[in-house]
């Protein structure tokens, strides 16, 4: 029997820690890399490979291409987002579609909570009044800013990232209200969370963070009829996908005082242009698409990736996969998973 291949197409050596070709090879796996620019420089490395693997924002695994790899029987995206991946068309092939979404959790978390203290204490401006101008007790000009304490919270989704943001900020005696059509009240207000639907959620909250995947479903699902509906004193917070907000409705929000502001960390287009129109506004903070990086979460994305191989190489399931209805090209059993090890924290 031939060796489990595994192909990176969108990484080179030096991109890649040096532990990871050593940990595939001692487990008898063989490893190629490259990154590929298109179809044929993929099939070039991957044609017969056992698991696509794609750490980046590659999107060569197609509908056009998957069907090609004869031989895989799982394709990896290290992150959360498999929107880049035409999962439908695995699906149909066979092929587990996995992900790592618990590698960025609480980085991610994190970068949602501080988007939410800098739009509302306004430390953008604030940073910037403070080291160009000469000092004054008038700081009118940094103002308004609010307190968190007391604040209505609305979630888009309720997955993993939301329920860490929920415990991170149990001490601020706030509302939390959720808009997730997959989960039943019971079970959410078991987590201290409020099941509404999205009209009360956009129409009662004083900050509104998304945390949904990018699916047909939920792209442009806050769009300027959502927005119209949000307080004046409202800000909207994104570290989830760009697309699930209609970004030129966004703009007039801003500009014509519909919210107060907004923390963004994706965009519509990836990457975005220097002269796209929300970055000449002051009531916006903006970050290119980092809230999922962390030294910790880099890491253990690489772990949890090789984890899926090495998984997938012994005929179980991975830790995490999205398409949960896929019959698998191979026989896969289930398993049960430990706690994530993090050489960091462990």
């Amino acid at each position: 029997m031939s060796r489990f291949k595994v192909a990176l197409i969108d990484k080179e050596l030096d991109q890649i820690p040096a532990w990871v070709p050593g940990a595939l090879a001692d487990a008898g796996i063989d490893f190629v890399y490259a990154n590929c620019k298109d179809a044929d420089e993929m099939m070039a490395i991957a044609a017969d490979c056992n698991m696509l693997w794609i750490y980046g924002g590659s999107q060569l695994a197609s509908a056009e291409n998957l069907p090609r790899l004869d031989e895989c029987i799982g394709v990896i995206r290290s992150g959360s987002g498999v929107d880049r991946i035409d999962v439908d068309t695995a699906t149909e092939l066979g092929m587990v579609v996995v992900n790592t979404p618990h590698a960025h959790d609480d980085a991610v978390s994190d970068h949602a909570i501080a988007l939410m203290f800098a739009v509302g204490r306004r430390i953008v401006p604030a940073d910037a009044f403070t080291r160009q101008t000469e000092w004054s007790w008038d700081r009118s000009a940094v103002l308004p800013l609010w307190k968190l304490r007391g604040k209505t919270v609305g979630l888009l989704g309720f997955g993993n990232i939301p329920r860490f943001l929920v415990r991170k900020l149990a001490g601020f005696e706030l509302t939390f209200l959720v808009y997730d059509p997959y989960l039943d009240a019971d079970a959410l207000a078991a987590q201290g969370v409020q099941k509404v639907e999205l009209d009360e959620l956009f129409t009662s909250a004083d900050i509104v963070s998304i945390h949904t995947p990018l699916t047909a479903e939920t792209r442009h699902l806050v769009n300027e009829a959502v927005l119209k509906k949000m307080k004046s004193s409202a800000i909207l917070i994104n570290t989830a996908r760009g697309p699930v907000v209609e970004e030129a409705a966004l703009v007039k929000a801003l500009q014509e005082g519909w919210i107060a502001g907004a923390g963004l960390d994706v965009f519509e287009v990836e990457p975005t242009k220097p002269d796209n129109p929300l970055f000449g506004l002051e009531n916006i903070v903006v970050s290119p698409h980092t809230a999922g990086f962390s030294d910790e979460s880099i890491d253990l994305t690489w772990r949890l990736s090789v984890e899926a191989c090495l998984d997938m190489r012994d005929g179980h399931f991975p830790r995490s996969y999205v398409n949960r209805k896929v019959t698998p090209r191979r026989p896969l059993q289930a398993k049960t998973f430990g706690p994530i090890y993090n050489p960091h924290t462990d």
